[in-house]
């Protein structure tokens, strides 16, 4: 798995919007605080730009990541927000220029799917917060600081208390995944993901509890969940509809479409919409240590 150049100071990160919009007011102090870390910024053109929810046409919004990702001054490239929108452009985009010189691509949720598309290059990317996470403000620092760890080329390790609903185990293995619905919604595609022999992790936000169910079930019929090294559920915040109209909050739903597999499992990990949400190399191989103590993942 190749694992693109750590930045250096001067180094220029590129901000782009490949789905959903979001007010340029909403990235200033996500520029702001890159400036501070000592590097240059690049504004797309999608960046404050706006078509019905998306930041622009189909067409707009692929030639501006594009443009980053052919550029080769452009060392890093962040995705201001998620949103909607990736899956109707990937498809359209090209990989030459950026396998000849591969660059941290960065983001969550609905950038999923351009995480799937990277790691068919066999490169890494980096699961982590984007733009709106740096107004967060202390509270908010742990999870901006993990990002800043992975592109200076710091080995990140996290330490999280146990949970009940943990399964014990110790393994060692490439870390992929991402949103849920997205990794549902990949399945049959060319960029659908390869997960035999890999620690998966998993979040959501924003679902009823019906089609968490029926996502984890769509995943697992399509053998997602066979042959892992290990599970790391993230969080599922924000859902639709209170537990009792389901009858089992988030985490039971996927505890019961689990129980059958042997491998180490660890819930409620600082992966997700929410606040928490730390900053993970897609492709790089991580040790999972899960324990009535806690948890630990650490680059190996």
């Amino acid at each position: 798995m190749i694992q693109p150049s750590h930045l250096s100071q001067g180094d220029t990160i590129g901000i782009v919007c490949p789905s959903g919009n979001i007010p340029l007011e909403k990235v200033e102090i996500c520029i702001q605080t890159l400036e501070k870390w000592g590097y240059s910024v690049r504004l797309g053109k999608t960046v404050g730009a706006k078509k019905d929810s998306f930041s622009g046409t189909d067409t707009e919004r692929a030639a501006d990541l594009q443009s980053m990702l052919d550029d080769p001054s452009v060392k890093a490239i962040l995705s201001a927000r998620g949103g909607y929108g990736a899956s109707r452009i990937i498809n359209t985009i090209e990989f030459k220029a950026f396998n000849k010189q591969p660059k941290w691509v960065i983001g969550f949720s609905d950038i999923t799917v351009l995480h799937a598309a990277i790691l068919k290059q066999n490169c890494m990317s980096i699961h982590g917060p984007m733009a709106a996470a740096f107004s967060k403000g202390e509270a908010g620092e742990p999870y901006i600081q993990s990002l800043k760890q992975v592109l200076e080329g710091e080995k990140t390790s996290y330490t999280i208390p146990a949970n009940s609903m943990n399964i014990l185990g110790v393994t060692k293995a490439e870390m992929v995944g991402g949103n849920l619905c997205i990794l549902a919604h990949l399945i049959g595609s060319k960029n659908e993901l390869e997960t035999s022999g890999k620690i998966l992790f998993i979040e959501d936000v924003g679902e009823y509890h019906y089609n968490i169910d029926r996502l984890m079930i769509q995943c697992k019929n399509a053998g997602l969940f066979d042959n892992l090294a290990g599970l790391v559920i993230g969080g599922f915040t924000d859902l639709k509809d209170p537990t009792s109209d389901f009858g089992a909050t988030a985490y039971d739903i996927i505890r019961e479409h689990t129980s059958g597999y042997t491998y180490p499992i660890c819930f409620n990990f600082p992966i997700s919409h929410s606040l928490a949400n730390y900053a993970i190399k897609q492709g790089q191989q991580y040790s999972l240590e899960i324990s009535e103590a806690g948890v630990s993942l650490q680059e190996a």
